[in-house]
């Protein structure tokens, strides 16, 4: 009887060193000179260059000082190998930032996948709220990113976004391809238009992007993206030429299902 104490007590520090050394497995590692947490975020203020200045410009908005990028990682995360990415992008209804969306909507589902989560953001709201400040932010974070862990440039990126941030992530999901990133996978949710084939058309991110999966979430009680605008949403980009489309029906409204988000990055991953 004496010796369960015991027992216990080595196997409570053993528990305790591993869970220690999951935390510590990112010291030493930072993002754009700001330390790394494991499972939380991280914020820093991060340069523009002269592009990512131009497209913030759209809509008469100053050129701001600096971006502000977000980043979470999960328990383990080592740049020594790759990390799949989600960049999130938000709607700007109500004055939401793309920081907002990553911690409301993706962090938790997309962390539990091994996932790292990157946004850009100004520090404040620009005075006209465009694709291009939101592309010129979003690229500045990516810049960050690529900045910071060498070779990170190669790591898969997929963009996901709700409702009006479906759309934003539709628009610059292109412009992500001609930056040089290697984007997997669209998520959209709540979205009821088509803003993927425009983008397409106008910036001709080139063929091989018509085979980039995308997972539309529809919620059937959806009353602001209906079933059937979603449906037709597929239908559209479908249309266009995109050949890896899924429109996987959700017994919700007008939301975002964390159980939608883990089974699209799945199968962004897929071989």
């Amino acid at each position: 009887m004496t010796k369960r104490p015991a027992l216990f007590t080595t196997l409570f520090l053993v528990l305790t060193f591993l869970a220690a050394a999951s935390n510590m497995s990112a010291a030493g590692f930072s993002f754009a000179g700001v330390p790394i947490v494991p499972g939380g975020t991280s914020r820093a203020d991060v340069p523009l260059n002269p592009r990512e200045q131009k497209y913030v410009t759209e809509g008469g908005n100053p050129v701001p000082s600096h971006a502000v990028a977000v980043i979470a990682v999960p328990h383990g995360f080592d740049p020594q190998r790759p990390w799949p990415v989600l960049v999130c992008l938000s709607t700007s209804d109500f004055r939401r930032k793309n920081r907002d969306d990553l911690v409301a909507f993706y962090r938790q589902a997309a962390l539990a996948e091994g996932w790292v989560l990157l946004a850009g953001d100004g520090e404040e709201n620009p005075r006209q709220d465009s694709t291009g400040w939101r592309a010129g932010m979003t690229l500045a974070a990516l810049d960050a990113l690529h900045r910071s862990f060498p070779g990170s440039q190669h790591w898969p990126v997929a963009v996901a976004g709700y409702s009006g941030g479906g759309k934003r992530a539709s628009s610059i999901a292109p412009l992500l391809v001609l930056a040089g990133n290697r984007l997997i996978g669209i998520f959209l949710t709540g979205v009821n238009e088509d803003r993927l084939s425009p983008a397409y058309r106008t910036f001709q991110p080139g063929p091989a992007f018509l085979r980039t999966p995308i997972y539309i979430s529809a919620g059937q009680l959806d009353e602001i993206a209906r079933m059937g605008q979603q449906a037709e949403l597929k239908r559209t980009i479908e249309q266009t030429g995109f050949t890896r489309v899924r429109l996987v029906p959700m017994q919700w409204g007008h939301n975002v299902s964390r159980g939608a988000i883990r089974e699209a990055l799945r199968w962004f991953r897929a071989p």
